[in-house]
């Protein structure tokens, strides 16, 4: 009999899972997954209300990912079937890069970021609670920072679960944030303000006013970014960013990121920073791909 601990994800074309690996290396400080070596180690959320699956994710020389459930012997398939599910979510499996490719060869732009990362796919956040979260977490602070917030953040808050001698962690819910007053945020240096945006957040999700599927239901980019704007605490920025990473929408476009503005610099060889209008007049071929356009161009510099 097979062993159920143990499946094998098929993977589109174009993926590559050294790009991949090289992304997820970012930061020491990120705690949802941990990278060592070839192998990628997180904890999967079960939607079913079972506890969540630890996992372990390799890359064949079939050129498959091979994903091994941590101290399980044996896994039922729908466990299996949420697992994948969730593994071809974060990669963005299902999108056709084609169209994508297609365009950015002949961007002046995009052209080189597709060749340096080419088979890298935009890793996505799928949970709406962190997605938005980290938005808030990193506004006005430097990359480096942001993450040692919210591992701050999720050490104090979230849910860990130990197998094979290793921590793993999930982000916290929003009724544990929800619960918090903006006092109890203070001693991991977070600002009075985004500890009242992130205690708001979380009483919107725990109440179920804001939910994943409710917007997406929207169905319409403008009326979906129109909600999350109206929330307190998520500016144009933030709501892209979420539209982007969680939402998965393409044409979601952070334009003024300064990640963003800083790869557009660096690419150009210009002294100063595009201002926005420059930036649109730049990206008038990417649409329908602002997100993965910014996702490539983020990738130059983090």
């Amino acid at each position: 009999m097979p062993d159920s601990s143990i499946l094998y994800i098929k993977v589109p074309e174009p993926f590559n899972y050294n790009e991949t690996v090289n992304y997820l290396r970012r930061s020491p400080n990120e705690l949802l997954y941990q990278v060592e070596g070839d192998v990628v180690y997180r904890l999967i959320p079960s939607a079913s209300g079972e506890e969540p699956a630890a996992v372990e994710i390799r890359h064949s020389d079939a050129g498959e990912l091979v994903v091994r459930v941590v101290g399980e012997e044996r896994v039922h398939i729908e466990r299996q079937r949420e697992i994948e599910a969730y593994i071809r979510e974060w990669f963005d499996f299902d999108t056709d890069l084609s169209p994508f490719y297609d365009m950015a060869g002949k961007d002046p732009l995009l052209v080189h970021a597709i060749s340096r990362f080419h088979g890298l796919r935009s890793v996505g956040i799928s949970d709406l609670f962190e997605a938005l979260c980290w938005g808030i977490i990193g506004q006005q602070i430097n990359l480096a920072f942001a993450y040692t917030l919210k591992k701050r953040f999720v050490e104090a808050y979230g849910q860990s679960l130990e197998r094979e001698g290793r921590t793993y962690w999930l982000f916290p819910e929003p009724g544990t944030i929800a619960a918090l007053k903006t006092e109890d945020l203070t001693p991991m240096q977070m600002t009075v303000k985004k500890s009242e945006y992130l205690i708001g957040v979380a009483k919107l999700m725990a109440e179920g006013t804001l939910n994943k599927h409710g917007l997406l239901e929207l169905g319409d980019f403008a009326a979906i970014e129109k909600q999350l704007i109206a929330i307190r605490g998520i500016g144009p920025w933030t709501a892209n960013y979420v539209l982007m990473r969680c939402l998965r929408l393409p044409n979601a476009f952070p334009i003024a990121d300064v990640g963003l503005h800083n790869s557009i610099k660096a690419l150009t060889g210009s002294e100063a920073k595009p201002s926005i209008s420059e930036i649109k007049r730049m990206a008038e071929g990417w649409k329908g791909w602002e997100a993965y356009a910014t996702f490539y161009l983020w990738r130059i510099l983090y």
